[in-house]
């Protein structure tokens, strides 16, 4: 059966490009259209659609209000709309911490009439969305994260942890990094599949809400126990052992080579550099999302006797990634998201 799809956007024009894109696709049925939050609540109960794509700049009720109305009255996977801006950067992570499954960037601005050069991306987010179970989403959103204040062991600089995530992947990290101490015996390197601008924002939001100091990475910053690094958007990152005043530190490096799985951040890429600077002193991590980046990371690692989690299925709004490694035979623990930062914890 095609996947059905109401469109909510206030640009008429937006609304018309979006329903030619997705109803090109065979597999994907356009069921209606709506022009405000009122007429949105009101065509989800007449249609009810698989996916919504929403726009989050809204007349009346903003698309995060709408959300908010959808996820309690019509739960329903949702896809948002944004503009590349700060603000939609902002909205976008409300929206994601909201249930929102996925979002695709408007190219120029809420009324973009270069909208095709992203017709893949919607196509390919609608077709991900439809995939998510309405019940692992509500599940997810109605986590809060536990603090660990406690002393965890002493400080040692030479070991990491390095988390990938896509797809589900900030709901998941503000749930898993609150989990750790300040004083965690290891630095950690995250790559969530993002565009530029939102991996900041997000390293700022995670930052409040852990004991860890968290942030987006820079060229050069040095890894160290009890901080979290974020890849920025559209960079790779890498880390390599130099020597500094007289000590082996872990230094990471950004580049923008070309990009690996068809993606920049890879987790892959950062995954294999930790893997040859740490060794068995690495500890990898994948979250949900889709496809496989990472798994061949993990394999690396797990080559050098360093330790691998998988999160499993239950937990995951995507289980691609992490099905990946498990498949592949690399994941030494399969563990719900709650389990996951204790484990990591009895590993160092």
């Amino acid at each position: 059966m095609a996947i059905k799809v109401l469109i909510v956007d206030d640009s008429y024009f937006m609304r018309r490009v979006i329903s030619d894109i997705l109803s090109k696709d065979k597999e994907i049925e356009v069921v209606g259209t709506a022009k405000d939050g009122k007429q949105a609540l009101e065509r989800i109960k007449e249609f009810q659609p698989d996916v919504i794509t929403l726009d989050y700049v809204m007349p009346g009720l903003s698309g995060l209000a709408v959300l908010n109305k959808i996820m309690k009255l019509y739960p329903t996977p949702v896809v948002m709309l944004s503009a590349y801006t700060k603000e939609g950067a902002a909205v976008t992570l409300d929206c994601l911490k909201t249930g929102a499954v996925g979002f695709v960037l408007k190219p120029s601005g809420a009324v973009s009439l270069d909208i095709n050069k992203i017709k893949d991306q919607i196509i390919n987010e609608v077709k991900i969305a439809a995939k998510v179970s309405i019940k692992k989403i509500k599940s997810i959103i109605s986590q809060k994260p536990v603090k660990r204040k406690a002393r965890v062991g002493a400080i040692i600089n030479e070991k990491v942890i390095v988390i990938g995530s896509s797809t589900g992947g900030p709901n998941a990290l503000s749930l898993l990094l609150p989990e750790f101490p300040s004083k965690l015996s290891a630095g950690i390197l995250i790559v969530q599949h993002m565009p530029p601008k939102f991996t900041k924002y997000l390293a700022e939001r995670l930052d409040k809400s852990s004991a860890l100091d968290i942030k987006e990475a820079k060229e050069g910053d040095i890894v160290e126990a009890g901080k979290a690094f974020i890849a920025p958007g559209d960079f790779h990152m890498v880390v390599e052992k130099q020597e500094i005043e007289g000590k082996i530190k872990a230094v990471i490096g950004l580049n923008k080579n070309p990009t690996v799985n068809d993606l920049r951040p890879s987790i892959d890429v950062t995954m294999e550099s930790v893997a040859e600077a740490y060794g068995k002193n690495s500890i990898g991590v994948i979250l949900t999302g889709m496809g496989s980046d990472g798994s061949k990371g993990m394999k690396e690692i797990k080559e050098e006797d360093g330790k691998t989690i998988a999160q499993d299925e239950t937990t995951s709004l995507i289980f691609g990634m992490p099905m990946q490694v498990i498949e592949d035979g690399d994941a030494d623990f399969i563990l719900p998201l709650s389990k996951i930062s204790k484990k990591i914890i009895e590993l160092l």
